[in-house]
């Protein structure tokens, strides 16, 4: 029957009540509203957005651009349109408190798909319709990406790590403890070329999208040095190597102005905080064109913050140590042209908060609004190689809208008031629509 039909189709005989339906006026959505930032620079005053199945089907000026008639139409007169916002540095199984390692020694996978879920719908509120999470135990942020995707739960599209790979005695592990005692770590202890190549395939395998991977100390591991590099340049080159050859990035957690060098050699796509960077490490990452995630709001926290959301003394003062140095260097960086991508590095009570980091770009990196808003569009997507499909508003792209009150561009601090959120043309947040 079916090779029957396709024989009809081709000879134009094809009965009308079995062709292939064309789109009714009720498959369409239009969103009006009183401007459009597109995502890469161009304004649109008093646009209009048509779409279609989760996709956007035109864009334009309201006096260019036609609306099917019998639309469904959501009005969002006096809001300023902009692409759904990525977060390439969150943590979305993370607690509502954070203990620094001890938290591992306290709960269970269980907590973290909790947390995630919960996380999760705070996230996608604030208007981040996408996130690359680096980093969690267990496998959770595979199973929460995967309820979000199956409509189980509300959230942003997710883009997960797994479990990241570090050195014994170093970030992702679990230190100060009694060694008779087996301790779980933050991520995976891997030594020598071929643990890492063996971890790197285990999280491919279990559903990583990319691979995080811990080039230097960190601000809440215990016991290790801030600057100091934690991973041999062969190892580090086997973890950019494998992933790549399964299709997959690499983020490197970077602190140290040496680690951050030896990553990008070996091949990193983007450098997780770089809060050290120097002239070397500045001229190398421009020359790769590698991204610096610079996630200000949490070391600001922890400085300013740490004791009251009951952060240990060790985080807080490594956080002291580095913060002073770190606004330097990431300013330098920024203003030298090393492309920078949004991050927050979203625990604890950061998740719905995310676009707070928007005015520290703006005051600590001397970034303009529109500046700012790129590192959480077009960069963003092009650093998780999702730019055909998101990062601005066009036709063909996922229909991932956000709008505010107001005018970004003036006050970026707009953006933590998200009004109307859109994922795939589905209302998450906001007015509901209406027939014409």
């Amino acid at each position: 029957m079916r090779d029957f039909l396709i024989g009809l189709f081709l000879i134009g005989l094809v009965p009308t009540h079995i062709r292939a339906q064309e789109p009714t006026p009720s498959d369409y959505t239009v969103i009006k509203a009183a401007r459009l930032i597109v995502g890469d620079g161009r304004v649109v005053e008093a646009p209009v957005i048509v779409i279609r199945d989760g996709l956007i089907a035109a864009v334009g000026a309201l006096l260019n651009t036609p609306i099917p008639k019998g639309a469904r139409i959501i009005d969002l007169a006096g809001l300023t349109i902009l692409p759904g916002l990525i977060d390439t540095h969150t943590h979305i199984n993370s607690a509502d408190s954070d203990g620094g390692d001890s938290a591992v020694l306290k709960e269970t996978a269980a907590h973290a798909a909790v947390y995630g879920a919960v996380n999760a719908k705070k996230t996608i509120e604030a208007g981040f319709t996408t996130i690359r999470d680096v980093g969690a135990t267990n496998y959770a942020d595979v199973a929460v990406r995967d309820l979000v995707a199956r409509g189980v739960i509300p959230g942003p599209r997710m883009y997960v790590a797994g479990p990241s790979l570090g050195i014994i005695g170093g970030h992702a592990d679990v230190n100060g403890y009694n060694p008779a005692i087996p301790i779980p770590g933050t991520g995976v202890m891997v030594t020598g070329v071929d643990e890492v190549r063996r971890t790197v395939r285990t999280n491919i395998k279990f559903g990583a999208d990319h691979i995080k991977i811990t080039a230097t100390g960190g601000i809440l591991s215990q016991g290790d040095e801030v600057s100091a590099s934690q991973f041999a340049d062969d190892e580090l080159r086997a973890a950019v190597e494998e992933a790549a050859r399964l299709g997959r990035r690499v983020a490197a957690h970077a602190h140290g102005a040496k680690g951050i060098i030896t990553a990008v050699n070996a091949g990193a796509a983007s450098i997780e905080h770089g809060s050290l960077i120097d002239d070397d490490g500045i001229g190398v990452m421009k020359a790769k064109g590698v991204y610096l995630v610079p996630t200000l709001l949490i070391l600001d926290e922890i400085v300013k913050l740490g004791a009251k959301k009951g952060y240990p003394d060790y985080a807080m003062a490594k956080a002291r140590l580095v913060e002073p140095e770190r606004r330097i260097r990431l300013r330098k960086a920024f203003q030298a042209g090393v492309k920078f991508s949004f991050g927050t590095d979203a625990t604890s009570d950061i998740h719905g908060r995310n676009a707070e980091e928007f005015a520290l770009l703006v005051e600590q990196l001397g970034a303009t609004p529109a500046e700012a808003i790129r590192m959480a569009t077009v960069h963003a997507a092009d650093l998780i190689g999702i730019g055909d499909k998101t990062g601005t508003v066009e036709v063909g792209k996922w229909a991932d809208l956000i709008a505010v009150a107001g005018n970004p561009l003036d006050d970026v601090r707009r953006l933590e008031r998200v009004a109307f959120v859109m994922k795939a043309g589905r209302v998450f947040k906001g007015t509901a629509t209406s027939a014409r």
